[in-house]
């Protein structure tokens, strides 16, 4: 038995260990929770802090030129200071920061503007660039210098700061106006850090580069710790759409954060609460989901409880709602893809560029996304290795954890066998000289973490970005398909050239006779028309377009080129007198008329403009012949119109032949396991 005094000691001992506990408890800051698990935001090695830093500080730069409608001007520098430590020093020609939100910005974690916009931009908590001062001040104890104007002021300011991890604050020393010269407006930050300077795949040079990729409207200058300066040339001056906000979409919504909206709503009943803070809901849509839902369109939203906020999300699910707007995305664009890859890979000199693949918007948890795809093959990109994939999030290269993203579970989950590449038991990373682009824009990328390094595995994303990958992969199938077949005719081509005349000739000899005219012999052998594709480029810029088209049947001929041009060369373009037709779109159409047997007809135009190197020569369309005695042009896709054509003049025995690319139906059909 135990006496009194002994139950009244144990609880004495409880009280005073719980008390000692409480003493214990106290608030902690973001900034020191950041502080104590910086791996989170990715600076969890030398190699890859000194990246994260310069990416958090790119990303700002771009974000703020595009929303300024600057074309963006980028300079970036390395400098090594000690064994481990360096200099990072990034510059812009934004619209800069005004003078008393500086500190702000770069010295307090989870302040921004566009955690709360529902729009698509590379910055979206307001913690990256504050973070990387955070860990500079932490693994070298010097602050961070900042140097910002404005352009309707005449000085610029400059100030050093430190974060105060306990508060979340930023502590300004040398806060003092200058006169930056040259200088209309822009933002430069300096910052001391612990870091490893490395080459190759997960580099700064390589983050740059891809960054140019689906950048091509910025300048980005780089100057390496040795000195030498890479620069990545603007390729366009095309700024990319600007994205707008809008308001959030319901569908995905928690049910928690419904209730937060309708009691801090400034709209007073339910009704004008959902058709008002909602995109896509209309006054007769509110009425439906209020009525299933069962509650009333004046009931005040101030008094919405939970189980009302249930009823509300289960009526979401039955009533039809449109997906959200897309303007709030900007996506890249398969012009600007192709100019961005072409630019930046021209040193790899690749035979294929599949045209770049933009699907349809579609939504997941609330949020519109696009994906967007293309494929590079060929030239000089390494055989024996496996593919490069090029991962991309709003415009941001992802270098780390590709094995954990979803754009890296979509390519390896399909048969890359079927469309020309190896793959080893039909699963994984295919092998081949390829390089494949991804790019996944929305209002808010599901990152796996605050480092932002992939994106999270979920359906709707990666069935989207399957389907764009077998368009692009049917592409390049079609491509390696017309390659071999060209290879073999050309092989039977040379042939009967050399064979046919040598035999004429030694007949011709033994019978005392003329060498006979053997091009209709050779036209009736080959029976093909033979499109041979060529372009030059002068030093001006200026280039030039040829077709050479031989008729290598026996009967005369009349058919129609077709050609997809760039907008921005239609006002340029220099054409040949053919022309019958060019659309708003860019679709350009040629007439050949009567082309006889063994004859052979050059078609030429020029092209001018910094947009003049997307087109693509091989791109080309034919309609009026079988496509199976055509050589060197596609069949005519079905989302070309010659409802205009003269059927009559196109007819000459072969029939008209347009293919209406039914393997596209499947967007509509959910995806089948490529095994």
């Amino acid at each position: 038995m135990h006496s009194s005094e002994d139950t009244a000691s144990r609880k004495t001992e409880g009280r005073s260990i719980a008390h000692k506990l409480a003493d214990k408890q106290q608030e902690i800051s973001v900034t020191e929770f950041f502080e104590k698990n910086k791996h989170i935001l990715g600076f969890d090695s030398r190699s890859k802090s000194l990246l994260m830093g310069i990416k958090e500080a790119v990303d700002n730069a771009l974000d703020a030129c595009e929303e300024a409608g600057i074309l963006p001007e980028l300079k970036v520098g390395v400098s090594k200071c000690d064994d481990d430590e360096y200099v990072v020093m990034v510059e812009d020609n934004g619209p800069g920061i005004v003078h008393k939100m500086i500190p702000n910005v770069f010295g307090r974690l989870l302040f921004g503007s566009r955690f709360h916009s529902h729009r698509q931009s590379r910055g979206q908590q307001g913690i990256g660039i504050s973070a990387t001062v955070m860990y500079g001040n932490m693994s070298t104890g010097k602050p961070a210098h900042i140097m910002s104007k404005v352009d309707d002021e005449d000085t610029a300011w400059m100030m050093d700061i430190i974060i105060d991890t306990k508060k979340n604050r930023p502590v300004v020393s040398n806060d003092e106006p200058f006169i930056w010269a040259d200088k209309t407006s822009g933002t430069k930050i300096e910052y001391s850090i612990k870091g490893r300077y490395i080459t190759g795949r997960q580099s700064i040079y390589e983050y740059l580069k891809n960054t140019a990729i689906v950048n091509p409207h910025a300048r980005i200058s780089f100057e390496d710790p040795e000195g030498k300066v890479h620069i990545f040339e603007r390729a366009t001056d095309i700024m990319p759409p600007k994205a707008k906000e809008i308001k959030p979409h319901i569908e995905g919504l928690e049910l928690g954060d419904l209730q937060k909206m309708a009691n801090s709503s400034a709209q007073k009943t339910m009704r004008a609460f959902l058709k008002n803070d909602f995109s896509r809901i209309s006054d007769r849509v509110a009425s439906e989901i209020l009525e299933k839902a069962q509650v009333s369109e004046n009931f005040k939203t101030a008094n919405l409880d939970r189980l009302q906020c249930r009823e509300i999300m289960k009526a979401v699910e039955e009533v039809k709602i449109m997906a959200p707007p897309t303007d709030c995305l900007s996506p890249i664009g398969d012009t600007l893809i192709k100019k961005g890859l072409k630019h930046v890979l021209e040193g790899m000199r690749p035979d294929y560029y599949s045209p770049p693949v933009t699907r349809p918007p579609k939504s997941v948890n609330g949020n519109p996304f696009i994906v967007e795809a293309g494929i590079v093959y060929g030239g000089e990109i390494p055989v024996d290795g496996q593919v490069t994939i090029l991962r991309f999030a709003n415009r941001v290269p992802l270098l780390y954890q590709q094995g954990a993203c979803v754009i890296t579970k979509a390519i390896e989950s399909m048969d890359w066998r079927r469309y020309g590449l190896e793959q080893r038991g039909g699963k994984g990373i295919p092998y081949g000289p390829a390089i494949i682009l991804v790019h996944v824009a929305s209002t808010k990328v599901p990152f796996t973490s605050e480092g932002k390094e992939a994106v999270a595995n979920l359906g709707e994303i990666q069935n989207e970005i399957t389907l764009a990958l077998r368009l692009c992969a049917r592409n390049l199938k079609g491509h390696l398909n017309k390659k071999e077949k060209k290879k073999k005719t050309m092989a039977k081509f040379s042939i009967v050239q050399e064979i046919l005349p040598e035999m004429a000739q030694k007949a011709a000899i033994m019978l005392d006779r003329e060498v006979p005219n053997l091009d209709r012999t050779i036209s009736r052998i080959m029976n093909v028309v033979w499109v041979e594709p060529s372009s030059q480029t002068s030093k001006g810029g200026l280039r030039t377009i040829q077709y050479r088209i031989f008729n290598y049947t026996s009967t005369e001929k009349s058919f129609r080129l077709h050609a997809r041009l760039p907008r921005s060369c239609l006002n340029e373009t220099i054409i040949s007198d053919q022309l019958v037709d060019v659309s708003e779109e860019g679709k350009v159409t040629w007439s050949i008329e009567r082309l006889a047997p063994s004859a052979r007809f050059t078609l030429q135009f020029q092209l001018d403009g910094d947009m003049s190197d997307v087109f693509d020569e091989e791109d080309i369309y034919i309609s009026g012949l079988n496509p199976a005695m055509v050589m060197g042009a596609d069949p005519l896709p079905g989302d070309w119109s010659i409802a205009d054509m003269d059927v009559t003049e196109l007819e000459n025995g072969d029939g008209d032949y347009v293919d209406d690319d039914t393997d596209d139906d499947e967007e509509e059909e959910v995806l089948e396991d490529d095994q």
